[in-house]
């Protein structure tokens, strides 16, 4: 005999683990069944698990998944990558990297795989996710985050959030628009730390702030020392769509000294140092000078190890931002490659600069801080330990996935969402922009628009294969 389906079978049926996840605050004001049944002691329930994708099992990608492990609230359940297996070995992330280290991680984590992809739009059709983590290389930013907000999902991006200006404002606004839950990864922007320096800043701490200083040890010869590209056409690896990893951008064949990792030196592909570490070194900055709210500034830059193929091996760039939201202009100095800034006088002797770091010079004294706005000090200590602290008055969180997770589960708001992390990224790459250029640039910011060269907004757009566009 057949059982017959009954009208609550089918309600069941049609509804999805999102709309499961959407009704869990309602569905909690009614139930009596305790919190520790549901979930376990000490766990939280399946039904208000953020189901995540990642898209991108490299390096990073394997890096953000494993602190989604950590995380109550999140169960990794699809993996995307067009890449079955790398040796990482000769990178700092070590090990080996792509779909199938990742879904041995996923097995070992939760006693059984997940499912796997090589196209990021059959998997967001198929399954039936929350939210996606991205960490592609830079080029393919826009167009899968694209993809992943015209779907109602939630993103995680890496930074940077694209590889250009363009891009980067196409998904801001789509973003927006969608009113998803975003976060870019530049995790320092959820630590205590960079309240302090924000909060020590409006206080008045070292006075007006005048210059700020930024920089890493870090050039574009840390992937390649190539300047031009490579004649050699070697076999693509087993198991790698090298024409899949080269969407959107025009095709050319294979070369080890794009991928994996090397891509970041390539401008065809990356955004060199600056793309890398400043939406890091410089959101301090970014933050606590208010410089979103500008209407424009000038770049000015200088490089060696530039070419029309590669980012720089070292570089110097000057962004002069004028006065705005009640605070005077400052010039922005960033530095990379192991140039490095004059050392403070008030620095005491034995303290070095680090490889990573930002200053702030005040009228009234200096800020020190390392790298991803680690430890500020005000200079010397002497005036660090006199100093009394103001109140604290921005909002603490958790942790940064933690933060986004909240978000995804409408608790909160993320730290670094990309109405923040858009304009932080344009803002950074117009740095690139002046490399290439190799002239002082004045950026009408809101049009997004080079005024005193106009040949130069070619940099500002990317050059996609031909047919495609976002």
């Amino acid at each position: 005999m057949t059982a017959r389906k009954t009208d609550a079978d089918n309600v069941r049926k049609s509804m999805t683990r999102r709309d499961v996840l959407g009704a869990a605050a309602t569905v909690a004001a009614f139930t009596v069944v305790p919190r520790h049944v549901l979930g376990g002691p000490g766990n939280t329930p399946p039904s208000e698990k953020v189901s995540v994708a990642i898209i991108g099992t490299g390096g990073q990608g394997i890096v953000n998944m494993k602190q989604l492990f950590s995380e109550p609230a999140a169960r990794v359940t699809a993996l995307c990558d067009i890449n079955t297996e790398s040796d990482y070995s000769m990178f700092y992330y070590g090990g080996t990297a792509g779909l199938k280290p990742a879904v041995d991680l996923v097995r070992q984590q939760y006693g059984e795989p997940c499912p796997t992809y090589h196209d990021y739009n059959e998997m967001l059709d198929k399954e039936d996710i929350d939210a996606v983590l991205l960490a592609t290389p830079d080029h393919s930013h826009a167009i899968i985050s694209l993809a992943v907000i015209a779907k109602g999902k939630h993103l995680y991006c890496e930074k940077p959030l694209c590889r250009t200006v363009y891009e980067t404002r196409v998904v801001t606004e789509a973003a927006r628009k969608a009113g998803v839950a975003t976060q870019l990864g530049n995790f320092g922007h959820s630590s205590e730390d960079i309240r302090l320096t924000c909060e020590w800043i409006w206080d008045g701490a070292i006075g007006e702030v005048r210059e700020v200083h930024s920089w890493t040890s870090t050039g574009a010869n840390r992937w390649t020392p190539l300047k031009e590209r490579p004649k050699e056409t070697p076999p693509v690896p087993a198991g790698f769509d090298w024409d899949r990893w080269l969407e959107p951008v025009p095709a050319r064949p294979y070369h080890p000294d794009y991928a994996p990792v090397r891509w970041r030196a390539w401008w065809q592909f990356g955004s060199g140092t600056i793309g890398d570490f400043a939406c890091h070194h410089l959101d301090p900055a970014f933050w606590a000078l208010k410089l979103d709210e500008c209407k424009g500034f000038s770049i000015e830059a200088s490089s060696s190890g530039t070419t029309e193929e590669t980012c720089p091996a070292a570089s110097l760039i000057y962004f002069d931002v004028p006065a705005r939201a009640g605070m005077g202009p400052v010039r922005i100095t960033w530095y990379e490659g192991g140039v490095m800034p004059p050392r403070p006088a008030e620095l005491e002797a034995g303290r070095s600069l680090g490889e990573h770091g930002i200053l702030f010079v005040g009228s009234k004294g200096s800020i020190l801080g390392e790298g991803w706005g680690r430890s500020p000090r005000i200079i010397p200590e002497s005036k660090m330990r006199a100093y009394k602290r103001p109140p604290r008055t921005l909002p603490r969180v958790a942790g940064h996935h933690s933060n986004w997770l909240d978000a995804c589960r409408g608790k909160a708001r993320t730290t670094t969402h990309f109405d923040y992390a858009g304009p932080l990224t344009e803002f950074v790459l117009m740095g690139n922009v002046a490399l290439r250029a190799g002239k002082k640039l004045d950026f009408d910011w809101k049009a997004m628009n080079v005024t005193n060269a106009p040949e130069v907004n070619a940099f500002i757009q990317p050059d996609y294969r031909e047919g495609r566009t976002l």
